[in-house]
């Protein structure tokens, strides 16, 4: 009796609506679903205030920072603050533009970087800032063109086909750009449609030793002192219209930009995020939880631990060394870390557990009312994550030590790609400059010797035991005595992918018969080895399993709105533009320790240690400290640096507004608090916490300490 009631009292709570702190919302939807709420929560505008098609509204100042190419897929999310197209993001989504404009001589990732005037603003060309126009429901147009009887390659196929019509279409005649996504697992689809800017400057960024105060060992933790910030600058033709990167160009004149507030907050504060969130998928089965927590995350857990430490020795012996892989390190460390979280976080909140309860629910609720397209569900999904483990397990290693372990191997693969296109290109010496830029461009910040520690790590582990035979490359399982180290030296000293000067007279020369010799490279032949393997007995196998798993989380999405008709539900995150709301707030993490909501720079100072290379504070900063220089930027005699609250965010919604309940811009989002970072997957508003730089400190460094006062008075501050 008592197992029987607890499962009735779990599908209760299941069927409840999300707490008011959970979800990602869809701008345009806010009226319907949202705005009450978030009203009773303190929120003071409206929700044509926060998006409107016909006036000017908050969504104008929001900006999904992206690459040419992928402009949807935006990486970062950025705020306009200046009615010259100021904006502003995190230190860590400008990063690898301030490490393509340092050298030696001009170190800004040491230094720091203001520019002046507008002339010594630095081009960035590849990063595109992206302004939503309009969004729009397009499921019943897209279902028109579907039936039950398409096989899911079918089905995507022609949602693809009808996408790009519909995309062109909304359009035509316009220098805009549509992109339809699916949401609800493709239950429904919206298109969005936004202009496009091409020319984005580096205005602004504080030495790493603020803008990365912590660096990754303070990654994804609480209490953070991190000045995670840089500014940006939206260049536009003479007509104010996105036009290619040119010294012609001028500041773009943005139809809104967000007002500052250097009031502050306080704990209980109402907060909103708005921005371009990547990935989340909260609506996944029990069987998936397990196999993420107890066999993709250890594995590639493990594989970026034996190259993190090869990479951060290196960078610890030589300054020119940590310039070059600065960025390298911070991504290969990002993810590294966030899955250790994720994985303590799914264990402590039960999440496998929880989704075998709902599970258990659904499957009662389909029998007892007869929903055949239903029933047997969650037995299949059982079957196919179980068929699922050796492959997924097979494609981490690929990819982990295999193609992204070596970067000389994903130099050959990038390389090879490259020159499949060779017989076909009119331009041939154009062709071969432009592989030549990217090799000099690859060699800029790259070391051999520190690849190739990075390689034999990479070989141990691939001949670890963990794997089947059947899953280790031939090129990498018969390596004589295995003995790893005399083999990557060999390697090294055998391929021309080690050498600039060899790879770049290579391509010089570069014809259908040099191109065949290529395939002697050792190199070139550890890289064929893994993608052979890859494309011959994991991916085919594998992505028929994943195709099958797409329709079912379909029907399963379904399925779990069907059971559950009073709950709102939020679509997963998809790179489109969302809202999350809450409130700041403390937590506790563990036993015995409570954290508050704030951080300050007394704190800064309180970890200052010149014998610690994340943690040396600029002497500046000791100076102003010392003699309490703060200017106007205190709240109770202290300088803020960051905040926490309960909005439910995810990568990237970092460099995201962070915003009061006027509408005004307290701060930046740019991380999680690593006790609470399984939110991608089950959010608990207990533990899970967004972390902002305060916009005081980010105000306070440009006044301060890097004497930018034009910039000051180029912004709206409110006080």
């Amino acid at each position: 009796m008592r197992k029987i009631t607890l499962c009735f009292l779990a599908f209760i709570l299941i069927a409840l609506p999300g707490f008011a702190d959970e979800g990602m919302w869809i701008p345009m939807l806010l009226k319907k679903y949202n705005i009450e709420d978030m009203q009773k929560a303190g929120f003071k505008l409206t929700a044509e205030d926060i998006y409107d098609i016909n006036q000017a509204s908050l969504k104008d100042a929001v900006v999904g920072l992206g690459r040419e190419g992928s402009p949807f897929q935006h990486f970062c999310t950025a705020e306009i603050v200046s009615d010259q197209g100021l904006m502003i993001t995190n230190h860590h989504c400008a990063f690898g533009m301030i490490q393509a404009h340092s050298s030696l001589e001009h170190n800004y990732l040491r230094d720091g970087f203001w520019a002046k005037s507008l002339q010594e603003e630095l081009m960035n060309p590849g990063t595109t800032a992206s302004i939503l126009v309009r969004m729009e429901d397009v499921t019943d147009k897209i279902n028109a063109a579907l039936n039950d009887n398409m096989s899911e390659q079918e089905r995507a196929e022609k949602v693809k086909e009808i996408s790009r019509k519909l995309e062109a279409e909304a359009v035509k005649g316009t220098n805009l750009q549509a992109n339809i996504k699916p949401y609800f697992n493709g239950n429904q689809y919206f298109m969005s449609i936004f202009k496009i800017f091409r020319d984005v400057r580096l205005v602004g960024a504080p030495n790493s030793a603020i803008g990365k105060f912590g660096g990754d060992t303070d990654n994804w933790t609480w209490p953070r002192h991190t000045g995670d910030f840089s500014v940006l600058r939206i260049y536009a033709g003479p007509d104010n219209e996105p036009a290619a990167v040119s010294p012609n160009n001028v500041p773009y004149k943005p139809a809104k930009f967000f007002k500052v507030s250097a009031r502050g907050v306080k704990e209980g504060d109402f907060t909103m995020v708005f921005g371009y969130p990547g990935t989340t998928n909260e609506y996944l089965t029990s069987y998936a939880i397990d196999q993420i927590a107890n066999v993709e995350d250890p594995h590639k857990i493990k594989i970026r631990t034996a190259k993190l430490d090869v990479i951060n020795a290196a960078m610890e012996s030589d300054e020119l060394l940590r310039i070059k892989y600065a960025a390298k390190a911070a991504n290969v460390a990002n993810a590294w870390k966030k899955w250790q979280g994720e994985i303590k976080g799914l264990d402590r909140f039960n999440t496998a557990d929880n989704k075998r309860v709902l599970e258990q629910n659904f499957n009662q609720w389909a029998q007892a009312n007869g929903k055949s397209q239903y029933i047997g569900l969650t037995d299949r999904y059982k079957e196919l994550y179980a068929a699922r483990e050796e492959y997924i397990l097979a494609a981490a290693y690929a990819m982990e030590a295999g193609l992204n372990g070596a970067e000389v191997i994903g130099l050959a693969r990038n390389i090879k790609g490259a020159l499949e296109y060779f017989d076909k290109a009119e331009d041939k010496d154009k062709f071969k400059q432009t592989i030549k830029d990217y090799v000099t461009s690859f060699y800029k910040d790259y070391d051999p010797a520190t690849d190739e520690r990075i390689l034999v790590e990479m070989l141990k582990l691939y001949n670890n035991k963990d794997l089947g035979e059947q899953w280790i490359p031939g090129v990498i399982r018969d390596i004589k005595g295995n003995n790893y180290e005399r083999h990557a030296a060999d390697v090294f000293k055998k391929s021309i992918f080690t050498h600039e000067e060899r790879l770049l007279a290579f391509v010089d020369k570069l014809n259908a018969k040099t191109v065949k010799k290529l395939e002697k490279d050792p190199i070139y032949q550890m890289m064929e080895g893994i993608q052979n393997l890859r494309s011959e007995k994991i991916n085919p196998e594998l992505s028929r399993i994943e195709r099958e798993l797409v329709t079912l989380n379909r029907l399963w999405m379904a399925g779990l709105m069907e059971m559950q008709p009073d709950k709102v539900f939020y679509p997963d995150a998809n790179s489109t533009l969302r809202i999350a709301y809450g409130k700041v707030s403390g937590y506790k993490a563990l036993d015995a320790v409570y954290y508050t909501p704030y951080t300050t720079l007394k704190g800064i100072m309180e970890k200052d240690n010149p014998n610690i290379y994340d943690y040396d504070v600029p002497q500046k900063l000791r100076d102003l400290y010392k003699n309490r220089d703060f200017g106007p930027y205190t709240q109770d005699g202290e300088v803020p640096v960051c905040f926490i609250a309960t909005n439910h965010t995810t990568g990237g919604n970092s460099g995201s507004p962070v915003l009061d309940a006027e509408g005004n811009l307290i701060g930046l989002n740019f991380d999680r608090a690593w006790e609470g970072v399984m939110s991608d997957m089950q959010y608990s508003p207990e533990i899970c916490r967004n972390i902002a730089v305060d916009i005081r400190f980010v105000l306070f460094i440009i006044d301060k300490y890097a004497g930018a006062k034009h910039l000051i008075e180029e912004m709206e501050i409110i006080r």
